[in-house]
């Protein structure tokens, strides 16, 4: 539609490959796969590489139109003019990434892989734009502009497309004259876009990888304590026999004796993978169909079951939503109370509006047997604690003892009582240690059995007696407003000496603070220390610099509409748009300077820098959004990531387009007027 020529059309579409094949070689070099992260970052870099021919193609038929001269010509002429904008777009836009990359940490992956792979395809794409773009130029465009165009349907639609654009040139430019010197409209809209993000930004729902729908759900069984195997087992094969009725399910897999969450092994734990038919071939969501097998599982009394979603990001945690650890702190070691309170504070969270499912698997009430030794009597009989420990191992568990070859195989010898000798607790009294006397003395005299009641495993989370918790975010709610309602709920309701611990992926969305505003501030920083080396000066970078806001601004307002999340892929999204607007900015003020120094008045070249790149602006802006759109309409596999990356950056490039567009050319004028006012004085 703005080219408006098919061969000025393919000359970017060619670029495209050219650009994305080096992306892959460096890719390769650096380790990276394809995946979610590394497939954003080449969804982004077609548009960026569109972005930098465009420019050039627009340049070409500029001169061609102007001074009516031929591609080679004009493409000569155009190059001496932009060259250095897309060399200073290319090193910015690069710029803003790289220091991304340095980030440590998991969530630094997620940053790395996306920023070296928009890093690499930025370079090239601005090699490609200073060397393939021009050489196509000049062999393909051809100077149509002093031809008589063919009265058809497409001809009379670009005929209106270019007088409607040609008024809005105009108006544009009259608009601009008015305001470009006036700095309380400049700095007003500039406050006013900082004032809304800032509002914005505490409104909108915050989080860290958002929990996709992965097509696999899992249920964790706990049946009551001194359950037996057999029991678990009719628990987990009545719950396979649920969801193998349900039409949205493909496949159910049982395994008792296991536990997904504590990653314990015992009679009493369970589970089932259930995994879901393919997104096209099913109309609900796995939250939904939790939902459903929760509602006909309800009958199943004789068992503790939790269904959820497997982590954001596999090994990242035990499962979705938040996960975290109640720590004993007191020194009593006591699990029962552990146990008490871990339940207690599960009890508290789920009264919380935020949260929609807290709980907790530590259960310190199996049956267990305890082996008291009296150390006095055993040093009386000459024995040794070591042999005593030794000889029940050996016996009622096992020892390995050497290894025999025959027939060519090797064989491995285990010393064991045979299962007669070792089926009940009192059998541990027939035993007998051989003292250092050597004589054999029987175990019964030196030790008792106790039955007790405790947790089948200890753990400990930062060397303290820990209870695993989990939960979710409820509907409405994300991950960062659940991570908030824990933290009041712990401080409101925890007793003294129990303390708490973020795990999983929960950790480090809790522990990352502030992080994602340095990292913008050391990009922005990148930005300004490059372009006041191109522009000589510490004043002129902050008309770019400055007009960023609106496009941050565009960002949340779109996230918020929508109702998704400011988590790590709308900070990506977010990082790239310094780089984006900011070509915006410098093609606006790159041309400005130029006219600037051809002998025109800072607020004419401001003006005429304005109206000259609105075109290519417009074009390359509005072409990066329509790539933009089926990411924001996204289904299937990945479907949050990809609408959040994508909303947050067609949001931030809409906005901080068309009030870009206003604010660029005022700030030109301050800041050159100010620049020229200390150059003068130096």
């Amino acid at each position: 539609i703005f080219l408006q020529d098919w061969r000025s059309t393919l000359i970017p579409i060619l670029t495209v490959p050219v650009s994305l094949i080096g992306t892959f070689l460096f890719m390769q070099f650096f380790g990276f796969s394809l995946n979610l992260i590394t497939l954003f970052a080449l969804l982004m870099a077609i548009g960026i590489v569109v972005d930098n021919a465009i420019v050039v193609v627009e340049a070409v038929h500029e001169k061609m139109e102007k001074l009516k001269i031929s591609a080679m010509h004009a493409t000569e002429k155009a190059m001496r003019e932009i060259s250095g904008a897309i060399i200073a777009i290319t090193i910015v836009m690069s710029a803003v990434f790289i220091p991304v990359a340095f980030i440590p940490g998991p969530t630094g992956i997620f940053y790395k892989e996306f920023s070296i792979t928009m890093a690499v395809s930025i370079v090239l794409s601005g090699i490609i734009a200073l060397t393939l773009t021009p050489a196509l130029c000049a062999i393909m465009l051809k100077n149509t502009h002093k031809e008589q165009k063919k009265n058809n349907f497409l001809n009379r639609f670009f005929k209106k497309f270019n007088a409607k654009y040609s008024q809005l040139e105009e108006g544009y430019k009259k608009f601009i004259s008015l305001v470009v010197n006036r700095r309380t409209v400049t700095f007003g809209l500039l406050i006013g876009f900082m004032f809304a993000t800032g509002i914005l930004g505490k409104i909108i729902a915050t989080g860290f990888i958002p929990n996709e729908d992965q097509g696999t759900i899992y249920a964790n069984i706990l049946t009551p304590s001194g359950a037996t195997l057999e029991r678990t087992e009719k628990v987990v094969d009545e719950i396979q026999k649920v969801a193998a009725e349900i039409n949205e399910i493909n496949s159910v897999s049982t395994l008792a004796g296991y536990s997904l969450l504590s990653e314990g092994v015992g009679a009493t734990y369970g589970m089932n993978l259930i995994g879901l038919k393919k997104w096209n071939e099913r109309a609900k969501s796995d939250k939904q169909i939790i939902d459903e097998l929760r509602e006909k599982t309800n009958y199943i009394k004789d068992a503790k079951i939790e269904f959820f979603t497997p982590p954001p990001v596999p090994g990242y945690g035990n499962s979705s939503g938040f996960e975290l650890r109640i720590l004993d702190k007191t020194g009593a070691n006591d699990p029962k109370k552990l146990e008490q309170i871990s339940k207690e504070f599960s009890v508290e969270l789920n009264k919380r509006k935020e949260i929609a499912n807290a709980f907790s698997t530590f259960d310190a009430s199996f049956p267990q047997l305890l082996v008291d030794i009296d150390f006095q009597k055993a040093a009386q009989k000459n024995l040794k604690v070591d042999d005593i420990l030794k000889t029940i191992q050996t016996f009622l568990g096992s020892e390995y003892a050497t290894n025999f070859i025959r027939f060519g195989q090797l064989y491995r010898v285990m010393v064991q009582a045979s299962p007669e000798f070792r089926a009940k607790p009192e059998d541990i009294n027939n035993l007998y240690v051989k003292n250092q006397s050597n004589e054999l003395v029987p175990v019964s005299t030196v030790l008792t059995i106790k039955k007790i009641y405790g947790p089948e495993q200890i753990t400990r989370y930062n060397m303290y007696p820990s209870a695993m918790l989990n939960g979710e975010s409820a509907k409405g709610y994300s991950s960062g407003d659940a991570i908030n309602a824990v933290k009041e709920t712990a401080a409101e309701k925890l007793p003294k000496g129990f303390g708490f611990d973020w795990a999983g992926s929960s950790r480090d969305q809790a522990n990352s603070g502030n992080e994602s505003i340095y990292i913008f501030l050391i990009c922005i920083l990148f930005v300004f220390l490059l372009l006041a080396a191109q522009y000589e000066s510490f004043l002129i970078p902050f008309s770019v610099i400055l007009s960023l806001p609106t496009g941050i601004f565009g960002a949340f307002f779109l996230l918020l509409i929508l109702g998704l999340e400011n988590n790590i892929y709308a900070q990506i999204s977010m990082i790239m748009l310094i780089g984006l607007l900011g070509k915006n900015a410098i093609l606006i003020v790159e041309f400005a300077i130029l006219k600037q120094k051809s002998g025109m008045s800072i607020v004419e070249a401001a003006v005429e820098g304005a109206k000259a790149r609105l075109r290519p602006i417009l074009m390359t802006s509005f072409a990066f959004i329509a790539g933009l759109v089926p990411l924001m309409f996204a289904s299937g596999a990945g479907a949050i990531g990809n609408k959040t990356i994508g909303s947050a950056a067609a949001g931030g490039m809409l906005f901080g387009t068309v009030f870009g567009l206003l604010i660029i050319p005022g700030l030109y004028v301050v800041f050159a007027q100010l620049s020229s006012r200390f150059t003068k004085k130096v």
